[in-house]
């Protein structure tokens, strides 16, 4: 893609241009997805192929910075997500 390269190019640290999400069209919208799927991934939705590389970085950046806001907010639920998590798979967890 043409637009993502130009994109990347004009923004070479940005998310987009180190992660490389992948580039699909449904319907008007393009969406920028990195995962196996937009309910698991870092998704940009936008009308434009840049609209949702930016989208996929504003994203992508508000994704980084949640889970240090959530684990000094919530430490006791973390910790409990975090041992059961273990358990289910196989883990023993020190609780």
């Amino acid at each position: 893609m043409e637009r993502m390269e130009l994109y990347c190019i004009a923004h070479p640290r940005s998310p987009s241009a180190v992660r490389r999400p992948q580039l699909s069209i449904r319907g008007e919208l393009w969406i920028a997805l990195l995962g196996p799927s937009v309910e698991e991934g870092i998704v940009g939705i936008g009308p434009t192929v840049e609209a949702a590389l930016r989208a996929f970085d504003a994203q992508y950046l508000a994704g980084s910075r949640q889970p240090a806001q959530t684990i000094s907010s919530q430490p006791h639920s973390v910790d409990r997500q975090s041992a059961q998590f273990k358990s289910n798979r196989g883990f023993r967890a020190a609780v």
